[in-house]
């Protein structure tokens, strides 16, 4: 894509989660910092229920179904500067491992803290939920009018 980019800065998704991140914002913040990549990053509540346990005696010590811990994952949106096409290398380049892993080593990648609505569609049962969200007309993601 890079022959069709013609400002310093642009952005890119995954295609494959749905957010009410406010890219002006986003945008901004990139802007602000002067990085050559921001990625957004959610904490999404675990899929599974989180069991502590006592491994000497097997007892279970805390249990959390579907809690958030503090960890920050990739959503998958990003803002670039163009100079990030000097680490994709080829058509067979994998974003998430060279390219975002050498930016992060040189101090270049930046995260925008979305604390927002994010939910991935990696399934079906997620594509699914996501429908009827949309059909009932509770999508939070719609922040258009």
């Amino acid at each position: 894509i890079e022959k069709y980019i013609e400002d310093d800065l642009f952005m890119v998704t995954y295609g494959d989660g749905l957010a009410d991140v406010n890219i002006g914002e986003l945008l901004s913040f990139h802007k602000e910092h002067g990085k050559l990549a921001t990625v957004t990053t959610v904490q999404p509540p675990s899929r599974y229920g989180i069991v502590d346990i006592d491994e000497r005696e097997a007892r279970v010590l805390k249990f959390g179904e579907k809690i958030k811990d503090n960890k920050w994952v990739s959503a998958g949106y990003f803002v670039f500067n163009r100079k990030v096409f000097d680490y994709l290398e080829g058509g067979h380049c994998i974003l998430e491992r060279e390219p975002l892993e050498r930016l992060t080593a040189e101090g270049q990648l930046m995260s925008y803290q979305h604390h927002g609505f994010f939910y991935a569609m990696d399934t079906f049962k997620e594509y699914t939920e996501l429908n009827k969200m949309w059909e009932s007309q509770q999508a939070p993601w719609k922040v258009w009018k």
